[in-house]
């Protein structure tokens, strides 16, 4: 009879996994992997979610010296859709990351800059815009600046001619200043996709809709007035409290499709960095919402 050896008995000593533990560890790492991969994805967006405060502010500071440069704010941020004028690419369009414009390349050095983590539009997509969502709210309840310079906020200061002219149902953005026109006409005004805080499309929008403008309101679109929201980049020395543009692209939207409220925008303002924004109010309220 052959005696085992002391590595052969050790081996028969070990006893193997069982099929319930063996369910029992693949239960936990289950368990451990759906509580885990859920925060991976939430710090994941919130990094993504700073880097785009960090493109706005760095927008931000570009319009400043833009500003400081040229007396005021530039028609847009990246910039009208530019074509090729002669040559073998006469009439098509100029690639976002090759165009000279107003910012680009002197001010803001990437193009990335423009666009928005989520925005995964390429350098050649194109698209006219609508004005985003006039304030629903009736005119003379709401206020939200100085408009006849009596130096307090009151519902004389709300009047219809210091709101928002144009809605999403209106039509698009025209050339010609101060018009909308149909968005497959030929005079819709383009914009390049990849700036997403020029033009963004909210969620179960048709169209992309506007987010930096010089002027939105009936009068400012028109001859001005002394009575007119001074909200507007348009004018010299906007309040603080104007905004540049803000990022949508962070909503949360209910089963309805109607953003929730809670702070997931991001606004950016004349006189302070890139900070959150209820969703809803800005989503129901553009230009008009107050930081």
């Amino acid at each position: 009879m052959t005696t085992p050896s002391p590595h052969q008995s050790e081996f028969r000593g070990r006893r193997g996994f069982t099929l319930i533990e063996l369910l029992t560890v693949i239960a936990i790492i289950a368990l451990l992997a759906a509580i885990i991969f859920p925060v991976f994805s939430r710090a994941r967006a919130e990094a993504y979610r700073n880097g785009d405060i960090t493109a706005m502010n760095g927008l931000r500071s570009a319009l400043q010296l833009y500003r400081e440069d040229q007396g005021g704010y530039p028609p847009a941020l990246l910039g009208y859709v530019n074509r090729y004028a002669g040559g073998p690419n006469d009439g098509q369009v100029i690639p976002a990351d090759q165009v000279k414009s107003y910012l680009f390349p002197r001010r803001v050095s990437s193009i990335n800059d423009f666009r928005p983590s989520n925005n995964r539009a390429g350098v050649l997509e194109i698209v006219p815009a609508t004005w985003p969502t006039a304030d629903g709210r009736a005119v003379g309840v709401a206020p939200v600046s100085d408009t006849n310079g009596d130096g307090a906020v009151t519902v004389a200061d709300d009047i219809a001619d210091a709101r928002q002219a144009f809605g999403p149902g209106d039509g698009c953005l025209s050339v010609v200043p101060g018009q909308v026109v149909a968005c497959n006409d030929a005079n819709a005004q383009a914009f390049y996709r990849i700036s997403g805080y020029d033009v963004a499309r909210a969620r179960g929008a048709v169209n992309h809709e506007i987010r930096y403008s010089l002027f939105y309101t009936v009068l400012g679109l028109g001859t001005g007035g002394a009575n007119d929201d001074p909200r507007q980049l348009g004018y010299n020395s906007p309040p603080d409290n104007t905004i540049l543009t803000w990022n949508g692209w962070w909503r949360e939207y209910d089963s309805t499709g109607a953003p929730v409220a809670g702070r997931r925008d991001i606004v950016l303002t004349v006189g302070g960095a890139a900070r959150p924004a209820d969703s809803r109010s800005l989503a129901q309220q553009s230009w008009r919402y107050l930081p």
